[in-house]
């Protein structure tokens, strides 16, 4: 597949609908943010459109308008896509495994946590760039789809927990949308319990509506922890669906195909 600069969507690209909710506002999140890339399968006239972001990617069009190699830059990547994209998926890697989805909408007062002595709980500023990178690298994924720490701190769109100057939790809006943003939350492995993700995600939930967008939260069935932090933060089911990731390229596939772009 071609790439296109994160600034200029081609146009089937008006095949992802404006104003959705969880990783459906990826595409717009990439305009915005000029994060990720834009993929189509030729230059001109285009039957098929990928956006890429943050390990994450939307695909749309005529499947048949593809070979295994095309997908190329989707390899490593959690792909949503009608089911009609499954054989050429399928053909391309040696791993496509589907992963059920949990979709939860904004909807309650989440529950007032109670912090340990010494923490504090606001936005990040991007003075924090420094101390986000010294955080532990479970934090490192929350700014994936910004571009790294100093981005995702000047942004205003992330709420940190601190002691001493140390990060220990954060939350951000991790796809931003017209309407909606998706919250990723995400907290050091020493410091898990103590509601410090919580109020990260308080604090952020609250300045999301006051931006006058919804907060979504989109996690895996399995992840009990997240399912329940979603709860108590006030999020509350709305659909659930399947995307699948995706492994390496399977020997046949690579062949002849050495020349392709690396995904954004």
């Amino acid at each position: 597949m071609i790439p296109h600069p994160a600034h200029q969507p081609p146009a089937p690209a008006r095949a992802f609908v404006s104003g959705a909710p969880g990783t459906g506002a990826l595409a717009e999140h990439v305009i915005a943010t000029r994060q990720g890339s834009w993929w189509t399968d030729r230059p001109a006239r285009p039957r098929v459109v990928a956006v890429t972001c943050g390990g994450h990617a939307l695909l749309a069009g005529d499947p048949t308008a593809l070979v295994p190699a095309d997908l190329a830059p989707l390899a490593g990547h959690h792909v949503e896509a009608s089911a009609r994209f499954l054989p050429v998926l399928a053909a391309a890697f040696d791993r496509l495994h589907p992963w059920d989805r949990m979709l939860y909408v904004h909807r309650e007062p989440g529950m007032a946590p109670r912090l340990p002595r010494g923490v504090t709980v606001r936005r990040l500023a991007a003075g924090d760039a420094r101390a986000l990178v010294a955080g532990a690298p479970d934090l490192d994924r929350v700014h994936a789809t910004w571009g790294g720490p100093a981005a995702l701190a000047a942004s205003g769109h992330a709420w940190a927990a601190f002691r001493k100057g140390r990060v220990l939790a954060v939350a951000c809006a991790r796809f931003t949308g017209s309407r909606y943003e998706d919250v990723a939350c995400a907290t050091a492995p020493g410091e898990r319990r103590q509601h410090l993700g919580l109020a990260c995600v308080e604090g952020l939930t609250a300045d999301v509506a006051a931006r006058g967008h919804t907060a979504t939260w989109s996690c895996s069935r399995e992840n009990r922890a997240s399912r329940l932090l979603g709860w108590s933060a006030g999020f509350r089911l709305v659909r659930e669906y399947v995307h699948h990731s995706t492994g390496p390229f399977t020997a046949t596939t690579v062949s002849g195909a050495s020349n392709l772009p690396a995904a954004a």
